[in-house]
């Protein structure tokens, strides 16, 4: 196992270009910009660019299979993305504290940027946060989560208190053309469903949050959003799902042994067993994507301490006959992780 990034604040959301031979991740290390911006790393050369475009909030990169594009979600349209670039710098530069949350910022919209010309299409235009979109294996769909439902829709009071309080509990997912056309959604159970890929077999992995926002389980689907299966019943927040390349399993991260301890799972395709744990390190392990041959794993985590505590991507080596012969020893699932 090695770590992978150094610089900045915090990195994480590592994931892999069809040949396995770059990595798409944000990370915070821009002076002039707190927030993430995405980085594309060339393991041949050790060389990082920036192809975000440096101004606002970005997240969730992919790359396009067959294709110089790789997608992300990106606010650098807001006219406000510089004031609030500034109020941050401010708040941290005050050297007040606050406790780390992720922020669906409701000008949140998906890009497609060319690597040959330099240039992004802009796929969706919704208000409400569009982010955490994978493209499906032939590049010609994305799967994405969005909240557009608590902005197109007069809400009842109480759904306009809870859209104050936490607004992921109205995230849906929902697919498109790889052009952004075609958008149709998927999901329509309350709370929050995001972190959307496809699988080898063309279904949706995602992870699905109860009303409540502290359980979350793993879940798939048909493209055409029939036939949702749950996974995992887990008894915890278990989300970031990816499958294996191998196409028998699914790693995930849960806090299955304390609300600020993430580890990395595995569990069978199917959800017939019981998650086998992968890391053992207190803080936060999580965001496992594994390499396009299935050798190695990317993950974000916090094991670090010091510069780069608040989580960076590490490289490990992954046994897949391994994870195999742990996945037929682990017993049947039992209901609520009991």
């Amino acid at each position: 196992m090695r770590r992978l990034t150094v610089e900045g604040k915090r990195a994480g959301e590592g994931y892999w270009s069809p040949d396995g031979k770059r990595l798409v991740f944000q990370s915070e290390r821009d002076p002039a910009n707190p927030f993430y911006q995405i980085y594309v790393l060339d393991f041949a050369t050790g060389g990082t660019k920036r192809i975000s475009p440096g101004t606002g909030k970005t997240t969730c990169a992919f790359f396009r299979p067959g294709s110089d594009e790789i997608m992300f979600g990106s606010t650098h349209l807001d006219p406000k993305s510089k004031q609030y670039q500034d109020d941050e710098l401010a708040f941290r530069a005050s050297g007040k504290q606050r406790r780390y949350a992720w922020d669906y910022d409701a000008s949140m919209d998906i890009f497609a940027f060319s690597e040959k010309t330099g240039t992004m299409k802009q796929l969706t235009t919704a208000k409400g946060y569009d982010a955490e979109g994978g493209y499906s294996p032939d590049g010609q769909r994305i799967v994405f989560s969005s909240m557009r439902d608590a902005y197109n829709r007069t809400l009842s009071a109480a759904e306009q208190k809870q859209l104050e309080l936490d607004a992921s509990y109205f995230a849906e997912v929902y697919i498109m053309k790889a052009d952004g056309s075609g958008q149709k959604r998927l999901t329509d159970l309350p709370g929050y469903d995001g972190g959307t890929f496809f699988t080898k077999d063309g279904r949706i992995v995602w992870r699905h949050f109860d009303e409540g926002g502290l359980i979350a389980n793993v879940w798939t689907m048909k493209a055409d959003g029939t036939d949702k299966k749950q996974i995992t019943d887990f008894g915890a927040m278990s989300w970031a799902p990816y499958e294996h390349p191998s196409g028998e399993y699914f790693l995930f991260a849960s806090n299955k042994l304390g609300f600020e301890n993430f580890e990395v799972y595995m569990v069978d395709k199917a959800g017939t067993k019981e998650p086998v744990r992968i890391t053992y390190t207190d803080g936060f392990d999580g965001l496992p994507v594994p390499s396009p041959d299935g050798t190695q794993i990317a993950f974000t985590s916090s094991r670090a301490g010091g510069t780069g505590a608040a989580g960076q991507i590490y490289l490990a080596q992954w046994n897949h006959e391994a994870a195999m012969a742990a996945l037929k020893a682990a017993p049947p699932r039992k209901p609520g992780g009991k």
